[in-house]
């Protein structure tokens, strides 16, 4: 019984409402005009029981007050299409349009509730009874006064009448009746008391109860509330049915009669169900068949209906959105090419002044780096010169004052000391000369490894000749020949080794070269102190790893690592 006054209860406040809100917007524009012209035509439509046509224009214009993000219009519509899809017998339906409204409700006011109670009118009729009450129970949270609250507390009462619960039943409704919030609405007031009249009968106060649906059925009478009488009619047929089978079909044939004359469906169909059940004879049988095979081709039309309604419009939704997206990407598309255009000039002029900074930053810092480098170079020279060269040329020119020359041993002597002169001074010119990465690289690189054997140190060097020097590129072998000539600096000079092994190993990709010696070594820590730290920084630049082991009296141990 979907065209109840409960629901007209709901429609009338949701209409209200609906029209205040819209009433305080500002000027409607264009296409809030057509939007609220084709509302029109739907509630016209609706209002004539021409429901395909309701439903195609509550959804037109609800797909209109989606473009102007008019959220309160979308719910008016679906909750509308919603209930078209009820009346119609479309309860799953109904559920899915009545979903769709609940993300444009920002709060809980008029339109929740009314979706609640729908929801819970779907659940009842698929006699879902638990969520159907769940979803009563949420109407009558959102309801914000006391009349809009009876509709949900009545529903549930109904529920829990099929539930066969009836104490619960009694004590809503006659709760609702105490209110006396439905004494104006004479409709709604005479549905609570003809469902209380049926709950009393139900749980045997057969007295009491006739006299409620009784009252209730001339409450209706006097109020020419037909469609609501036939609901009477059908609570009197149920009591009557075991007591007075004329009374009983007298109520059945007037509800069938009423229910007729108003396109009732659904309850002419519970009218001749009685009457076939009260044993009046096959013709109700045949009609009953007859109208129940009619109504369910009829509501599944409606339903087919209602699907194709919806997609059309999502479809064209959809197509309409694509051509939009494809403008806006034609538009994106044309502003990308002109901004690309001026970002490349901007680009190129950007890279040639950035080319021309950084050549003189080059330019200048590569000067700098060469004067650096040039005064790190004479220092070190000077150093070397005062501190070892110089030495050693004074302890000759005193050993040549202080003995006799003419003896052979003394000759001998000072012929030694001038060829380590000679010595030192290559080695320091060795150290600053460019470096021959050619063909002669290995041979100049062992040249002067070995330029530090002396009666004190034996410097062994092995498979030098077995490294494909040809693959390595030209600045890794300057760095291997400055380390290692720096490595051995150091060892000449804090080392005091007996024994000097030099390894390289030749690996696919990578040149390996191991150092040990056995002098006196020194604390790690001392490492950066005693000028190795430069070595370090050669390797790293070049992309290699050099590690250092080392402890007082142990021996001194360098491990290399570079990529060819």
């Amino acid at each position: 019984m979907l065209r109840s006054p409960f629901f007209c209860f709901f429609i009338f406040f949701l209409f209200l409402s609906c029209e205040e809100k819209t009433n305080v917007l500002l000027k409607p524009n264009k296409n809030e005009k057509e939007a609220k012209a084709i509302q029109q035509k739907a509630t016209e439509q609706f209002q004539k029981s021409n429901y395909n046509s309701a439903f195609y224009y509550f959804n037109k214009s609800k797909i209109t007050f989606e473009n102007l993000k008019d959220s309160t219009n979308v719910v008016y519509n679906l909750i509308q299409m919603g209930y078209i899809q009820q009346i119609n017998g479309d309860y799953y339906g109904s559920k899915e349009t009545f979903t769709e409204a609940l993300p444009f409700i920002k709060k809980k006011d008029i339109y929740s509730a009314a979706i609640n109670n729908f929801f819970g009118i779907a659940d009842k009729e698929l006699s879902i009874y638990d969520d159907a009450i769940f979803y009563y129970n949420q109407a009558i949270n959102d309801s914000k006064d006391v009349a809009s609250k009876q509709s949900p507390l009545n529903n549930i009462a109904v529920v829990y009448i099929k539930q066969k619960k009836y104490d619960k039943a009694v004590k809503i409704l006659e709760g609702i009746l105490e209110t006396k919030a439905f004494d104006k609405f004479v409709k709604s007031k005479a549905r609570v008391i003809d469902n209380l009249g049926f709950a009393y009968f139900k749980k045997g106060l057969n007295e009491k109860g006739l006299q409620l649906m009784n009252e209730s059925l001339e409450l209706r009478t006097k109020a020419d509330d037909l469609y609501g009488s036939i609901e009477s009619h059908l609570h009197l047929v149920e009591f009557y049915a075991k007591t007075n089978i004329q009374k009983s079909n007298e109520n059945a044939k007037k509800a069938y009669e009423i229910s007729t004359n108003l396109n009732s469906v659904d309850e002419r169909l519970k009218a001749l169900s009685f009457l076939i059940s009260n044993g009046s004879g096959t013709k109700y049988a045949q009609q009953y068949i007859s109208i129940n095979d009619s109504i369910i081709k009829i509501r599944n039309n409606f339903k087919n209906k209602f699907a194709k309604i919806k997609y059309d419009s999502k479809k064209e939704k959809d197509e309409n959105q694509k051509l939009r997206l494809e403008k806006i990407e034609n538009e994106l598309s044309l502003q990308k090419v002109k901004y690309q255009r001026i970002f490349f000039i901007i680009g190129i002029v950007s890279l040639f002044f950035l080319l021309l900074y950084l050549r003189k930053f080059y330019q200048n810092r590569n000067r700098i780096e060469k004067i650096k480098t040039a005064y790190d170079t004479e220092t070190r020279i000077a150093k070397d010169i005062h501190d070892e060269l110089a030495n050693d040329v004074f302890n000759t020119i005193t050993f040549t004052q202080t003995q006799p020359l003419e003896i052979q041993n003394t000759k001998e002597t000072l012929l030694q000391k001038l060829d380590h002169i000679y010595s030192r001074v290559r080695g320091i010119s060795r150290e600053n000369n460019d470096i021959d990465t050619g063909s002669n690289y290995s041979d100049n690189l062992k040249e002067m490894l070995s330029t530090y054997n002396s009666d004190n140190t034996n410097v062994i060097i092995t498979n030098i000749e077995k490294v494909n020097w040809d693959s390595i590129e030209d600045l890794k072998k300057i760095a291997i020949q400055r380390v290692l000539h720096e490595l051995m600096v150091n060892m000449k000079k804090h080392s005091e080794a007996q024994l000097v092994v030099l390894k390289f190993e030749n690996a696919q990709n990578t040149l390996l070269i191991d150092y040990k010696d056995n002098g006196k070594g020194c604390e790690k820590s001392k490492i950066i102190k005693n000028g190795l730290q430069n070595m370090e920084n050669r390797i790293l630049a070049i992309k290699g790893t050099i590690t250092f082991e080392t402890e007082p009296d142990k021996g001194f141990k360098v491990n290399i690592t570079m990529p060819k």
